[in-house]
């Protein structure tokens, strides 16, 4: 199994009418999926999953409870975990939306630095995360792999057509690939016509691998 986990909390979440921030995907609900999984798909025992995400730097605020996280994930049995990193910039709405409450401000005779800032007591703008180096270790481990016939079936829990190439090398190596998705269409079309099947995870099994974090105000 080769589960990034970015993606199946976002589109995990999506499913069970939740946002990505507010929940945390389960490693050993995840693994039992894997292990459970339709037989007539995929022949044979999980002999283990990947789970990659992305890491702060130390430096960051975040970082001593999401490694606390990731030492969990590392410590649950059927997982091996491989970490990228985390790219962070200002989100892309917040200088638009400022600029369009200090221009409203001025409109209806409101001192604009007052607008806000009781907007800025009501509301946060988180800033936008990008994961790093994820796509390159999952191809990385999936090639390296194939190419020792580690596996006969790869399970890959992602969506990204940069996937493609990586599911095309190793079905050169006589490897099946079977995409699992929380949501079809997050799927890139290529890679959905790659793949050997597509399987959708159903709402259940998606409730039980995530569950929930402390909300947070924004």
């Amino acid at each position: 199994g080769f589960v990034d986990a970015g993606y199946l909390r976002a589109e995990g979440a999506k499913a069970i009418g939740k946002r990505a921030p507010e929940v945390r995907l389960d490693a050993s609900a995840t693994v039992g999926w894997l292990r459970g999984m339709d037989k007539g798909i995929v022949f044979g025992e999980l002999l283990r999953a990947y789970w990659y995400d992305g890491a702060f730097d130390p430096s960051h605020k975040e970082y001593g409870g999401q490694r606390r996280y990731f030492d969990a994930i590392a410590h649950t049995p059927g997982i091996q975990l491989r970490l990228g990193h985390i790219a962070e910039r200002q989100s892309l709405m917040a200088r638009p939306i400022r600029r369009a409450l200090r221009k409203t401000a001025e409109g209806l005779g409101i001192a604009p630095d007052v607008l806000l800032a009781e907007f800025d007591s009501q509301w946060t703008f988180y800033p936008d995360r990008q994961q790093k180096g994820v796509d390159t270790l999952i191809a990385l481990d999936m090639v390296r792999l194939a190419g020792r016939s580690v596996f006969s079936t790869a399970v890959l829990i992602a969506g990204d057509r940069d996937m493609a190439e990586v599911v095309r090398t190793v079905q050169d190596f006589g490897i099946r690939v079977v995409i699992a998705t929380p949501n079809r269409r997050s799927v890139a079309a290529e890679l959905a016509q790659l793949a050997d099947f597509v399987i959708e995870i159903q709402e259940a099994d998606c409730q039980k691998m995530l569950t929930a974090r402390a909300p947070t105000n924004r």
